[in-house]
């Protein structure tokens, strides 16, 4: 069915049900009837291609996400799954696509193949080659996460410096004295990866500021790279009390370490950071953190890039997410040694 035979059975030229379809001129309200209830009686679904070319939209939006060789963690994947949902509800698709790595022409074709009206950025670096050519390309974008210098365009982030500064006077005031940063993984930091330097800068400000003596360790994004890190940093820091952390991948690891020490928490140990929330809560005991409000994010960054797509002169807009610290059970005063 194409339209036209639609055009044939109203009774109409086919530019009028190409205007009806498309909105693009008045039709009156007689034709426009007749045309929708022969639309309706053939269950008519416009060709996507088709419907793209004439309306100069594909209503498709690309989210790029890690190299597909690297598991997404859980955070990344509720990240993905909240911009799909929001997509859904606004009756659009998602064109997922991997950059880094081998993956380029897959980001290449995403920027210039005319294949999405947008694009939504995961996992951003301080200096990032991706955001430069999508501003290259015009193509509106939306980042989750920020570059050091993030002008001019819109993103949402977490406030990781900040809340790990909230992590280390939260200990600091329970006593604590010697404390240790958990970061991610060596690779991403050495790469530029944003949310690991403000961390790190964060942790360094607060640690200096209330006069503690720090120690920061990259762990990679998994339950054994997290029990290796805690062994190694328990056995060449044995006077370390308690850990700041962003890497909620690495958290049953860590979990396992601090038990296999005989420590229990919050009596010799405790453990705070960023997190997102079902992490914090099926850690044992439930864990003290900042939730990320992945969803919300999610939800943020499709609105942000919507506004982009249909009000291009708007500037881009910008969030910065800063929750509060969520009390749970796996801090306590600082153990007597």
């Amino acid at each position: 069915m194409n339209i036209g035979e639609i055009a044939q059975r109203a009774g109409v030229s086919r530019s009028t049900v190409s205007y009806v379809l498309s909105g693009k001129r008045p039709v009156s309200e007689a034709t426009r009837s007749r045309i929708q209830a022969v639309i309706d009686e053939l269950d008519y679904r416009p060709n996507a291609n088709a419907r793209a070319l004439r309306e100069g939209r594909t209503h498709t939006l690309g989210l790029v996400i890690p190299p597909a060789s690297q598991r997404l963690t859980d955070m990344q994947l509720g990240f993905v799954a909240s911009v799909v949902e929001a997509a859904a509800r606004a009756d659009l698709d998602v064109l997922l696509s991997p950059s880094g790595g081998d993956h380029d022409r897959s980001f290449e074709r995403i920027v210039s193949g005319r294949r999405v009206d947008g694009v939504i950025l995961m996992e951003i670096r301080l200096e990032d080659d991706r955001v430069a050519r999508l501003r290259q390309s015009r193509l509106p974008f939306v980042t989750i996460g920020r570059t050091a210098e993030p002008h001019g365009m819109g993103w949402v982030d977490v406030d990781y410096a900040g809340l790990i500064a909230r992590c280390v006077n939260h200990l600091a005031d329970l006593g604590h004295r010697r404390v240790a940063l958990v970061n991610r993984s060596a690779e991403l930091v050495a790469a530029g990866y944003g949310p690991g330097h403000r961390a790190l800068a964060g942790f360094s400000t607060a640690v200096a500021e209330r006069g503690l003596t720090g120690v920061d360790v990259c762990c990679g994004d998994d339950a054994p790279a997290g029990e290796a890190c805690v062994e190694q940093l328990l056995a060449a820091h044995p006077d370390v009390t308690a850990i700041a952390t962003i890497n909620e991948a690495a958290l049953p690891g860590m979990q396992r370490a601090l038990q296999a020490a005989g420590l229990v928490l919050p009596r010799d140990f405790s453990v705070t950071g960023v997190a997102a929330r079902h992490w914090a809560e099926e850690f044992r005991p439930p864990m003290t953190a900042a939730d990320v409000p992945i969803v919300d994010m999610g939800t943020e960054a499709v609105a942000l890039l919507l506004e982009g797509i249909t009000a291009p002169r708007t500037p881009p807009g910008h969030r910065l997410y800063s929750p509060p610290i969520s009390l749970r059970s796996s801090t306590g005063p600082a153990p007597r040694r």
